[in-house]
């Protein structure tokens, strides 16, 4: 079954920037987000936050209830995200090992396609590695077809077409009535933030862009993601129409480590840093959240008086006052503007984060905050003793 569709087409160009776009010609079609699945230490406690915190419904699940002796999954969702969150149960599961090596952390990003073998194909030729070929699964609800390509580090995007599936996530699976516990706190997956090491970044946006026909949307060089101490490079790749997003990064040369140089140590490698999830109410979202015990970046009180900030972002729709009480980025770009905060790890190792992010126009990722956020998140290392 294909991610609930309650939102409407403009809700989703307004909530994620979307930009019109033939994709008759890609040679890579992708349709959107199919899931984002994740492999947790352990997935009964991680699936139950998510219901109680993040306001997710629990819709599917897979376990040893179910035939699937190796791991627990459940399959959660809110809007047009869907997550599957993991654990070992076998204690040989490859689960297991991957979370020695990486903690909490993301393993697939599982892409919506109209045609798998397209896809396939074209990645092929185009030089990309093929761990899973193209297949069928099967049941009394349908038949997906499936299959997977590798990225950057151990990563991988499953490719999925579920246009003769009707069942709630896959074969092997069965519906869950798990209902949201809170409010959900977002309506739609805007992009996904990739760490790699020094010297890769270039080669994994050639990758994106020859392998699935992705455009480079956006460059951001030392100069403007640096403090004193560290600095990072970063592009950005989409699909045509937007929807899906990567931003990559590398660390660049500073005087101390960066939080990509810390990311690298503690995940082991290469990986997905953060996912930004859309909300239309960003102070809504963070107060519910903050009660709820999400922890965010704070942000110094001189972020807000700066007058070069006033000046650069115009009238937004709520005061900067009401922005400040709650540590809220703005920025603005010739598109419109965004408002956005990032929370603390959200597991024991400092790695992957959460960002939660409301446009109004722009098609950017907040390059005026930057500064800003990473001297944040460089006092947050230097808290943990990383810096």
């Amino acid at each position: 079954m294909s991610i609930d569709h309650d939102l409407s087409t403009d809700q989703l160009h307004r909530l994620l920037g979307l930009v019109d776009h033939d994709a008759g010609d890609d040679p890579f079609p992708v349709t959107g987000w199919d899931a984002v699945v994740w492999v947790v230490g352990n997935a009964a406690q991680t699936a139950l936050h998510h219901r109680l915190v993040l306001g997710m419904e629990l819709v599917a699940y897979s376990g040893p209830e179910t035939g699937n002796a190796d791991h627990h999954a459940y399959v959660l969702q809110a809007g047009h995200v869907r997550f599957v969150v993991t654990g070992g149960v076998d204690p040989a599961s490859p689960l297991h090992d991957r979370h020695r090596l990486h903690g909490d952390g993301v393993a697939d990003i599982a892409l919506e396609v109209p045609d798998v073998d397209r896809c396939v194909a074209h990645a092929r030729s185009a030089g990309a590695t093929v761990l899973v070929e193209p297949h069928d699964v099967s049941d009394e609800h349908g038949t997906v077809r499936t299959a997977a390509i590798a990225t950057y580090g151990d990563t991988r995007h499953t490719l999925v077409d579920r246009s003769r599936y009707d069942g709630p996530y896959l074969p092997g699976y069965i519906a869950a009535n798990g209902p949201a516990l809170a409010t959900p706190a977002f309506q739609a997956l805007d992009h996904v933030v990739g760490n790699v090491e020094l010297g890769r970044m270039d080669e994994w946006v050639a990758f994106y862009t020859r392998v699935m026909g992705f455009t480079n949307m956006a460059e951001f060089v030392g100069a403007d993601i640096a403090t004193d101490y560290s600095a990072l490079m970063s592009k950005v790749v989409a699909s045509g129409d937007r929807r899906v997003k990567f931003p990559l990064n590398e660390p660049a040369r500073g005087r101390r480590r960066s939080q990509i140089d810390e990311y690298l140590d503690f995940h082991a490698g290469p990986g997905v840093q953060h996912l930004a999830l859309a909300t239309d109410d960003i102070l809504a979202t963070v107060d519910a959240l903050r009660a709820r015990g999400i922890e965010f970046l704070p942000t110094p009180a001189s972020y807000y008086s700066d007058p070069a900030l006033r000046a650069r972002i115009g009238d937004v729709r709520v005061d900067i006052e009401e922005l400040a009480a709650r540590g809220i980025l703005v920025d603005r770009d010739e598109d419109g503007y965004l408002l956005q905060i990032f929370t603390r790890p959200v597991g024991d190792r400092p790695t992957v984060f959460f960002e939660f992010i409301e446009r109004h126009g722009s098609l950017g990722f907040g390059k005026g905050n930057f500064k800003a956020l990473f001297e944040a998140i460089e006092r947050e290392q230097a808290r943990r003793g990383n810096f």
